[in-house]
């Protein structure tokens, strides 16, 4: 993955620079770790990536057509029918630019400076309120029935609430209840048979945007500040980067074969008038 990390940006990608917004995974990271966040868009250098999740990517790409032949026809899809959702996919000139990574849907707070930006996998509307509901899709292999409770969803909790407070943002009246579409990989076939199949729910999430104002605030004091934050109790990189560190500062002071600077001889000149020497070396 090399060849594909570059963990030194340009400036203008980093705060302050015309091209840096305040990404929703950008706010997770704040959360999860304010001292990879200020090292990341402070001082330009990224945590090396992890790798791509293709199968999930595939997942996605399907379910997003599948839902925009419903979208074109202004129908409901056969998942709203069974989990009684009474919405069709919303159908909106600028829903492939929500959708894009780097664009999403887009909003400058005047409280901050800041542009706050998220790219929505899907955006359905309910057809008695017309208020908009944030769909995401998720993609995993487990034997049991796929839910929300596991600690670590609560990124995925706070993603739906920043699309919802996003698109509140752009003047829509939109859902406190979004829904994830949570595709299963089953495990359970006798034979794989260039097939792979999956268990498809919809979970119901009903998110709560109150957080995100403060969180902003505290996100802009952390990157006009000179210090360096404190690091998040449960990041892993930190203490990584920490050890490593001393290991190395350790090792170079152990180390027995290191090259030992040869002492020199100091060379004093004491002024001479006999000529036609210019110095006496002592």
């Amino acid at each position: 993955m090399s060849q594909y990390y570059n963990p030194s940006r340009s400036a203008d990608w980093n705060y302050g620079g015309k091209k840096w917004r305040l990404s929703r995974s950008k706010i997770d990271l704040f959360l999860e770790c304010p001292r990879c966040f200020y090292v990341d868009n402070k001082l330009g250098t990224k945590r090396p990536p992890g790798f791509p999740f293709n199968l999930n990517s595939a997942v996605d790409h399907l379910l997003k057509k599948e839902f925009d032949t419903h979208r074109a026809k202004k129908s409901r899809h056969p998942l709203m029918e069974q989990h009684s959702v009474d919405a069709i996919p919303f159908a909106h000139q600028d829903i492939d630019i929500w959708r894009d990574n780097f664009r999403g849907v887009e909003h400058v707070d005047a409280q901050t400076g800041m542009t706050i930006s998220g790219a929505i996998d899907d955006v359905w509307r309910d057809t008695k309120t017309k208020e908009l509901i944030v769909v995401d899709y998720k993609a995993t292999s487990k034997d049991e029935k796929v839910s929300l409770d596991a600690d670590w969803q609560i990124s995925y909790k706070r993603q739906m609430e920043v699309y919802q407070w996003l698109l509140r943002q752009n003047g829509f009246e939109v859902s406190n209840t979004g829904y994830f579409v949570y595709a299963n990989g089953r495990k359970d076939k006798e034979a794989f048979g260039g097939r792979l199949e999956f268990d498809v729910d919809l979970i119901p999430y009903t998110g709560n945007d109150s957080w995100i104002r403060k969180t902003l605030t505290e996100i802009r004091a952390c990157l006009e500040s000179d210090d360096v934050p404190k690091k998040g109790s449960d990041c892993d990189y930190c203490p990584y980067r920490e050890t490593v560190g001393r290991t190395l500062q350790a090792k170079a002071g152990l180390r027995s074969d290191a090259p030992k600077k040869k002492a020199t001889k100091k060379r004093v000149y004491k002024k001479d008038t006999s000529p036609p020497d210019t110095g006496t070396l002592f």
